[in-house]
């Protein structure tokens, strides 16, 4: 067995089924292909690699071999590979060129077939193969108004693009993780689910001001919105996040507006326009009812806090929109009936169509359990990472959503 073969579906199945032909440019980015490869295949696609002349003067063509068990495109001879690869009953259902530098992207706006690349890339537009492309280069390539003008005219034909990471006067090589959700986007095998549905996710937790220096808070790390925002990207939706204090790093691609108290998220959601609302957000019941202006010295005994009733989110979404909602229900150290009867209840009090409900002492920072209660009363218990159980909520949700 070759060793991709081990590996192949260790995260998901999403891509199972999908053939990937991956195209390497002469970019130093070309140096995250193995990584590329090897997730793109945990999720269990085929992927067939196409290198240029300057590719292999980068990463060696072994490398991706080692990565992709199959042996790259190095050269274009008498076997002419690309109809096999683009036209045959093994077709690519994708040609993502990654990295994709500026010479090799005007060579591609302007028909030119020079290399393994431009040709493979010249055959998939007239094919009709979707093709997504990573510029990767120095800055002011990136910013030159020629190869602006090609990205445009490839943009034309329905080449997609994902913007690269620009730092350090440079146009950087994107994170493996954000390739593999557009890919997954684009042609996974539940890409157009969500299509053309406004979801909206609300996590994190609120801080809720003492004085100038502290607050009040619950637990919350965001995770678990996060994974939810990035399941309903990869399904087609347009996505909103809306997150509190989190301890995880938010993905560039999914927009983002953040809050600090109840009352700002309430402000926030006023406007909000969505078809699927979730609300896995740790949001306080009580605040300081008088927040002190600056530190409240640290030499009292004692301190007697006051605390007021903070208005309910979840209600106030209720009242004013039309969307389907799913609520989050934390309780600690119930048994598990106790549990989905407390759940049932708030589902039903806030006129829920969806609840998740779990135990904070079976929840960890990456993995954890939950019950999902539909208002029919169905149960379904999901047990794992934090990723499966947001996959398993989206196949939940999308049971009753039309």
């Amino acid at each position: 067995m070759h060793p991709s073969e081990a590996i192949c579906c260790a995260k998901s199945e999403k891509l199972k089924g999908k053939r990937i032909a991956l195209g390497v440019t002469g970019s130093i980015g070309a140096v995250e292909c193995v990584k590329l490869v090897r997730e793109f295949i945990r999720h269990g696609a085929e992927v067939v690699t196409v290198m240029s002349p300057e590719a292999q003067r980068i990463i060696h063509p072994v490398a991706l071999e080692f990565a992709s068990g199959k042996k790259p495109v190095v050269e274009i001879g008498g076997d002419v590979p690309y109809i096999d690869i683009l036209e045959g009953d093994m077709k690519a259902d994708l040609l993502l060129i990654a990295p994709c530098t500026s010479n090799t992207l005007s060579k591609i706006a302007w028909g030119v077939s020079d290399t393994t690349v431009t040709l493979f890339a010249t055959q998939a537009i007239g094919l009709k193969i979707p093709m997504i492309i990573v510029p990767s280069m120095h800055k002011p390539m990136y910013d030159n108004p020629l190869i602006k003008a090609n990205l445009r005219t490839l943009k034309k034909v329905g080449i997609e693009f994902i913007d690269p990471k620009v730092e350090e006067s440079a146009a950087k090589f994107p994170s493996v993780e954000e390739i593999v959700s557009r890919t997954i986007r684009a042609i996974g095998r539940d890409g157009k689910a969500l299509k053309g549905k406004k979801v909206a996710v609300i996590g994190g937790a609120a801080r809720e001001p003492i004085d100038d220096v502290r607050f009040v808070t619950s637990h919350s790390s965001g995770r678990t919105a996060v994974e939810l925002a990035k399941s309903a990207f990869e399904r087609g939706a347009t996505v909103q996040l809306f997150m509190g204090e989190c301890q995880v790093d938010i993905p560039r691609y999914i927009p983002v507006k953040r809050f600090g108290t109840v009352r700002e998220l309430v402000r926030l959601v006023q406007k909000l326009r969505c078809d699927i609302c979730l609300v896995p957000a740790s949001l306080s019941d009580y605040a300081p009812k008088k927040k002190t202006k600056g530190k409240i010295s640290s030499e009292h005994k004692s301190l007697n806090l006051e605390l007021g009733r903070l208005p309910k989110v979840i209600e106030i979404i209720r009242k004013n929109k039309k969307c389907f909602l799913v609520g989050f229900k934390a309780e600690h150290g119930v048994s598990k009936k106790e549990l989905v009867a407390r759940a049932s209840k708030r589902l039903r009090s806030a006129r829920l169509d969806m609840i998740v409900a779990n135990d904070l002492t079976k929840v960890g920072r990456d993995e954890g359990e939950v019950v999902v209660i539909d208002k029919e009363g169905k149960r379904a218990e999901l047990k794992g990472s934090k990723t499966r159980i947001a996959e398993g909520i989206w196949s939940a949700i999308l049971h009753d959503v039309k």
